[in-house]
Order: C-alpha cells, then sequence, then structure tokens
C-alpha cells in the first residue's frame, strides 16, 4: 500500500525533500487482526512522502497474507515460520534494498495503535534520534494492564538492557519502533527467535541516539496468545543468550575478563587459605586440597582471560568490516534511491 502520493508533475520533487517509509508489520496466524492495522496505517504523516506497508508472513497457516493484500500491503512469505527475528531480517533487507529513509515496524496482534506512527516517526524525521521506540512503562499514566510476571520480566529486562548499553531505558520489548536510514544501514543482527533487544544494544554499542515515545498499548492479545512470549520461561531463556552473545561479540575483553575475575578471586582466597594454614602448622596436609582448587582455578581464568585477548582482537576486525559493511550499503541505496526517485510507487 502507498499513500501520499504526490502529483505527476511535482513527483521527483516531492520525493527529494521527502521521507519515504516503510511500514514493517511481521505476522504469523493474525488473519483475524492484520487487515484492520494495514489499513490504519496512516496515509499522511508530516515529512513523509511515500508510505509502503509490507507484511512478513512467517509461515502463517491461515489466510493471514490473504487479508494483507486485500487491505493494501505488500506480502513477503516464508515457507515456513522461523521467528520474529527472521521476519525483521526479510524487512530490514527490503527496506536497504527499496532505498527507504524510515523503517517502522508494528505488530499485527492489534496491540498497537497505527494511528501512533506519526509520534514514531516525528524525532526521527527531525533528526532527534536514529531510533524512537515505542514505551510502554516510561509514563506511569500509560502503562497497560498486564500480569504481574510479565510486567516483572519487563522490569527486569530493561534494567539488564539500560545497565548494558549504558543509557536509561524503560521498555526494550515493544515491537513498534521507527529506525533511521542510518540505524539501519548499521544494524548487523544475528538472533532469529527475537530481534527488540538485541536492536538496542548493536545501536546503543555504536553509538546512535536512541529515545522512547510513551504510547498507550493494549496489555494483553485481543485473539491467542503471544507468539514469541508465550512461554515466559523460554523466552527469557532465549532472550539472555542473544544479549549475552551480543555483549560477548562488542566488548570480548570484559566479557571474558569478568568471567576470569571470577575464577581469579576464589582461587587467590583459596591459595591464602592454604599459606595461612602452612604458617600456622608447618605442613600443608591435609588442606592440600585447597592449592590443587586454586592452581586449576587460576590456569582456567588465565585462559579464559587469553580468549578474551584473542576476541578483543577479533572485534576490532569486526568494527572495520562492519564499517566497510555501512559505506557500501549506504553507497548502494544512493544508487538505487537515484533511480527510485524516477520510479512510480502507485
Amino acid at each position: 500500500m502507498v499513500s501520499s502520493a504526490p502529483p505527476a508533475d511535482s513527483a521527483s520533487e516531492e520525493v527529494a525533500r521527502s521521507a519515504y517509509l516503510i511500514v514493517f508489520v511481521p505476522a504469523l496466524d493474525e488473519e483475524r487482526t492484520v487487515g484492520s492495522v494495514v489499513r490504519g496505517v496512516p496515509q499522511s504523516i508530516p515529512g513523509v512522502g511515500l508510505i509502503e506497508v509490507v507484511v512478513v508472513d512467517d509461515g502463517s497457516s491461515d489466510a493471514t497474507a490473504e487479508r494483507a493484500a486485500e487491505a493494501g500491503a505488500l506480502v513477503i512469505r516464508h515457507p515456513t515460520s522461523q521467528g520474529v527475528g527472521a521476519a525483521f531480517h526479510s524487512a530490514l533487507a527490503h527496506g536497504i534494498d527499496r532505498g527507504a529513509d524510515l523503517i517502522l515496524s508494528i505488530d499485527a496482534d492489534g496491540q498497537f495503535d497505527p494511528a501512533d506512527i506519526p509520534k514514531l516517526v516525528a524525532p526521527v524525521v527531525a533528526g532527534e534520534a536514529d531510533l524512537a521506540t515505542a514505551s510502554r512503562f516510561a509514563d506511569p499514566a500509560l502503562v497497560p494492564e498486564m500480569p504481574w510476571a510479565k510486567r516483572w520480566g519487563n522490569r527486569v529486562m530493561s534494567r539488564l538492557i539500560s545497565r548494558l548499553a549504558g543509557q536509561t531505558l524503560y521498555d526494550v520489548s515493544c515491537g513498534m519502533r521507527c529506525y533511521s536510514r542510518r540505524a539501519a544501514l548499521q544494524l548487523h543482527l544475528l538472533g532469529r527467535f527475537t530481534y527488540t533487544q538485541e536492536v538496542v544494544l548493536n545501536l546503543a554499542f555504536k553509538g546512535l541516539r536512541i529515545v522512547e515515545v510513551p504510547i498507550r498499548v493494549r496489555g494483553e492479545r485481543e485473539f491467542g496468545a503471544s507468539r514469541v512470549a508465550g512461554n515466559l520461561w523460554q523466552y527469557a531463556w532465549r532472550t539472555v543468550r542473544i544479549i549475552l552473545r551480543s555483549y560477548r561479540d562488542y566488548y570480548p575483553l570484559r566479557f571474558f575478563g569478568g568471567i576470569a575475575l571470577a575464577l581469579l578471586v576464589p582461587a587467590v582466597l583459596l591459595a591464602a587459605f592454604l599459606l595461612f594454614h602452612y604458617l600456622a602448622t608447618g605442613a600443608f596436609s591435609p588442606q592440600k586440597w585447597a592449592g590443587f582448587t586454586a592452581l586449576g582455578l587460576g590456569v582456567i581464568a588465565l585462559l579464559v582471560l587469553h580468549v578474551g585477548l584473542i576476541g578483543d582482537m577479533l572485534g576490532r576486525h569486526r568494527i572495520y568490516l562492519e564499517e566497510l559493511l555501512y559505506r557500501q550499503r549506504s553507497d548502494i541505496r544512493q544508487e538505487r534511491n537515484g533511480g527510485r526517485r524516477e520510479r512510480d510507487f502507485d
């Protein structure tokens, strides 16, 4: 679906000074709500000249793709369900290939109001943020009704991400976000199960600007159960793995150095205990176990630290490669953007 198209005689001029927005809707068995979400996308948004709605059907077994197409969306289909993270990968690749200036994600389950899209677009268009993410908890007056376990889990996850990212964030799991072209080009994600927390860390580690926009969200789905957080323990385990891997990849010396320190401290304490015992009794027996344990922990700590040093060197190469990839993507995007200005999106 494309809206707010300028008159034919001024199309090139309008596109040149207005942003091209792709609204991405991940969907899995959402035939009852995806159509209303697509139709609810505003037809006109300040600072935006072209709007395209793309639904990524992640292997639905119902009529999700048909309902989305009927509502006017472009549909990208996965033959089997690969996870919302994989759906985001597909949308991101599509947006970069199409030369989009903005990529906005909104869930297909109807928990978000598409009328709030301009609120997220505004700070990115104004150049105040590279990522504007909807927040359910930044404004106490807008906190939705939800089970206490989910609210507690969101709070814990937000505190963990805030600590790692070096920025206070209240909601790191919300799926409604707007990305600038710069942010989209610099995203390099590996997680397939989900992507929300990894995105925040990925952009924060690179120094990009992240802002939260308080909006009102329905606390529970109207139909069915969450496709991502249906099982809280499974969701927590998979999400923590993604977070730890992200931190490990960008700060390997801190990551492995912390593990090495955690091993070295008890090694030193055990060695000190054995030394005091020897000074007091003149013999190592019967506490020789402390010495062997201290030696083993010390050797493991040095090996782990060595891994961290190697990871730190590899991390520097990763930074260089990502910078080259960003520049390559930027060049390709500029070439395609030139062609896009002559293309009819209607």
